[in-house]
């Protein structure tokens, strides 16, 4: 076959998307698997909140099927100004917003907003597709293996040696694949950082911020969710947001997402996303528009939602710790938001029954697969080191009655292993 461009021939594609449908292929095939691998939802367990699915249906019948605006609609950016508003108390106008379909696109052209090749990106790992994104920029990575003592988020002190050569700091929290978030301090002396670096660059190329906030209102119990403009309002020139209804109302195929950021930064977004063309559907902005600002019905919804995702969280969480107290050798991080339970299960170096070596993490991937039928992520996809044992765990299609089942699977799965250190605690 002929060459193609570097890009394309160097591109790796998305490593959850593919481990995702192989797992999707073999349950068609009859197989029983526990799939805890895409981040998404079973509309039949998480169904999208009854009054946006009814505006969505009123939206198409009275046929809002035309090419929307580049920048999105007026009244969906009002309605999502009115929102960061009454949810964040972040005021920005609707020049500030801009709409696309999904968290991807938007994620992509902040990017290319702002990366040129060789400029610096930072960005923590695990974390899902920083790694992809500076790939397609010719960026220059400068990943930090992030520590399970902090719950796997970055600290000042992480960032602090790399940020006077860098272009872009990518951030997500509640972040995606671990489930955990920032502390307020911890958060706090990041955007200091950046400040400082900014009033020392004078009227060079300034250090930007992508925040990823797209879970932000799925958090455990009194949790609270910081972002960088409530902390610090004079991080508003320097931060740009990703936001959207993807996972705040299990709305992952409705595909509407926004950015918010400095006025001439989303002009620039708006602009190449007119060339690639990835804006909601119309009908989906117009009923956007008209549920965003129907709070009693996202409060209600929102207390339902969070209560179906935490109650299993917490109870695969709950499961992980009773193994770990019965000395096999598997931990997990207490829930603290998105959709995700981070997992450790360290069995390198046991023994199959037949004889057989778990000899790499992958082995022990394939061997839960096989003998517990829990399909689950490992944080190499995330970019973390191929030996990581922690492993990503999505809830978003898991029924609850089916985890006591899983756990003891796990549980029966492991006794079958002979080791003197990876197996049992003793």
């Amino acid at each position: 076959m002929s060459k193609l461009s570097n890009l394309s021939e160097t591109l790796i594609g998305s490593e959850i998307v593919k481990l995702g449908n192989e797992i999707n292929a073999r349950i068609k095939n009859g197989e029983t698997i526990y799939n805890f691998t895409i981040g998404d939802f079973n509309p039949q367990i998480f169904p999208i909140p009854s009054e946006l699915e009814i505006e969505i249906i009123e939206a198409y019948k009275q046929h809002y099927t035309n090419y929307p605006s580049a920048e999105g609609i007026l009244p969906l950016r009002e309605s999502i100004s009115a929102f960061l508003n009454h949810y964040f108390q972040l005021s920005y106008l609707p020049n500030e917003i801009q709409v696309a379909s999904g968290g991807r696109p938007l994620i992509y052209s902040i990017y290319r907003a702002i990366v040129d090749k060789d400029d610096k990106v930072i960005y923590p790992i695990p974390s899902w597709n920083n790694n992809h994104y500076t790939h397609f920029t010719e960026g220059e990575h400068i990943a930090i293996e992030t520590k399970v003592e902090n719950n796997f988020m970055p600290t000042a002190s992480e960032l602090e040696p790399f940020i006077q050569s860098a272009t872009l700091i990518a951030l997500c929290s509640p972040l995606n694949p671990t489930g955990t978030t920032f502390e307020k301090q911890q958060l706090l002396d990041i955007c200091n950082l950046i400040i400082t670096e900014n009033n020392r660059r004078g009227e060079g190329k300034k250090l930007y911020l992508l925040f990823d906030q797209i879970y932000c209102t799925l958090l455990n119990g009194d949790r609270e969710h910081y972002n960088p403009v409530g902390l610090i309002p004079e991080m508003k020139a320097y931060t740009i947001f990703v936001d959207g209804i993807s996972k705040s109302l299990a709305a992952t195929g409705v595909r509407l997402g926004w950015s918010m950021g400095p006025a001439h930064i989303i002009a620039k977004i708006k602009a190449i996303l007119s060339h690639v063309g990835a804006w909601a559907p119309m009908a989906e902005q117009v009923a956007t528009a008209k549920y965003l600002t129907q709070f009693s019905n996202i409060d209600s919804y929102f207390t339902d939602f969070k209560q179906k995702i935490f109650d299993r969280l917490i109870a695969l969480h709950n499961g992980f710790q009773q193994l770990k107290a019965e000395g096999y050798n598997v931990d997990s991080i207490e829930p603290q938001a998105a959709i995700y339970l981070s997992v450790k299960i360290d069995l390198v170096n046991s023994t199959k029954a037949n004889g057989d070596k778990l000899n790499t993490q992958m082995d022990v991937w394939q061997y839960i697969l096989d003998e517990a039928h829990m399909a689950i992520v490992p944080f190499s996809s995330f970019g973390s080191k191929p030996n990581s044992p922690w492993y990503r765990i999505s809830v978003g299609t898991c029924k609850t009655e089916l985890i006591p089942i899983i756990i003891n699977d796990l549980r029966n799965a492991i006794k079958q292993l002979k080791s003197d250190s990876a197996l049992r605690l003793e």
